[in-house]
């Protein structure tokens, strides 16, 4: 791991402004530059490091090789009034997203549930930015995607499916809402990226190298392919992901996804997102009050050896941002270097840096 004592650290603030001028200067719209900021950013606060603003230099060389749109705008069609579809036309993800995702709670808040689907879209960073949006409109939410090529199906050797993120989470009371934001590998490929342009190794379990071998090299690994989790299982729930948001939204599947590191095509993502309104059954306040209930059983369980703390998922990244908060998002010099080279190419200020001592 990366030594605490050497790195810099910079307000979310910094790196809220910092991103939105990048993004700017290489021809995003203000407000969509905002979105994709925050998005990026709330990554960083929870802990997400590989879908936080270090994604910006990938994204930036794809808007310079012509294959990612800087200047689309995502539109939407109204399927029924439960149901819509939303077309990225191979813009950034987040603002298609963020587009279905309030587009969802909109139908929800009026009929109780709103689908919606995504097409033509593009990588949209860390899920539980959009789980959140739904929280913070006292909505259930479930948001899937799916990405580009790196699992192989369980008893295949290439790579097929995406390391796709399964996401949902609910509103509470006093407690803490339930945040669940998880890939199907054993860690997510964004892990693997960080690792290597931090100079560090990965588990052992984590990937395959070229010639199906176990690596703890990041960069071997990238050659390779990452592993499920629970073998089958992960293996199967990737495929899950593939089916709800490639094959039904129109948009690439079955390993045609163009990932945010390969600069020869367009993405083609597709995305999936479900809003439900949770007091369809019973009164918010209740629904609230159940989830305070869930909360406390689950902290409060009795511990396996060696444990000292039981979490509620989500909670560990949201604690980790209240620290962050507090004390800034910690980056190491080689990522500060290589945010400000990107600066440097569009005549933006450099990144903000807080005092390190």
């Amino acid at each position: 791991m990366a030594d605490e004592s050497k790195m810099v650290h910079v307000r979310h603030e910094d790196a809220q402004s910092f991103a939105e001028a990048v993004l700017q200067a290489n021809g995003v719209s203000k407000d969509n530059a905002t979105i994709i900021a925050r998005g990026l950013v709330q990554a960083d606060l929870r802990g997400v490091d590989s879908h936080g603003i270090n994604r910006i230099p990938s994204y930036m060389a794809r808007v310079r090789n012509g294959v990612l749109d800087p200047k689309a705008e995502p539109t939407l069609t109204q399927v029924t009034p439960v149901v819509g579809l939303v077309d990225g036309h191979n813009g950034f993800g987040f603002p298609a997203a963020q587009l279905a995702m309030a587009t969802a709670i909109s139908m929800a808040q009026q009929f109780g549930i709103g689908m919606v689907s995504v097409r033509h879209s593009n990588h949209f960073g860390m899920s539980a930015w959009i789980v959140r949006q739904a929280v913070e409109a006292n909505m259930m939410s479930l948001v899937f995607t799916n990405s580009s090529p790196a699992l192989p199906v369980w008893g295949g050797r290439e790579k097929l499916m995406g390391v796709s993120p399964i996401a949902c989470g609910a509103p509470a009371g006093s407690g803490k809402p339930f945040i669940l934001d998880m890939a199907p590998s054993i860690a997510a490929r964004g892990k693997i990226y960080k690792a290597l342009r931090r100079g560090e190794k990965i588990p052992g379990d984590w990937a395959l190298d070229a010639e199906g071998k176990p690596t703890d090299d990041p960069a071997r690994a990238l050659e390779g392919v990452m592993l499920p989790m629970g073998g089958p299982k992960g293996s199967a729930l990737a495929v899950m992901m593939d089916v709800f948001s490639g094959v039904l939204s129109g948009s690439a599947f079955a390993g045609g996804v163009t990932g945010p590191y390969d600069m020869s095509k367009s993405g083609d993502v597709g995305h999936f997102m479900v809003a439900i309104k949770p007091d369809l059954f019973m009164s918010l306040d209740e629904f609230k009050d159940r989830m305070d209930t869930l909360y406390q059983r689950v902290v409060t369980a009795e511990k396996m050896h060696g444990v000292e703390r039981v979490y509620f998922p989500g909670e560990i990244e949201q604690i980790r941002e209240d620290e962050r908060l507090r004390e800034g998002i910690p980056f190491v010099q080689d990522e500060i270097d290589t945010l400000n080279a990107e600066a440097e190419r569009v005549g933006v200020a450099k990144i903000k840096l807080m005092n390190s001592g």
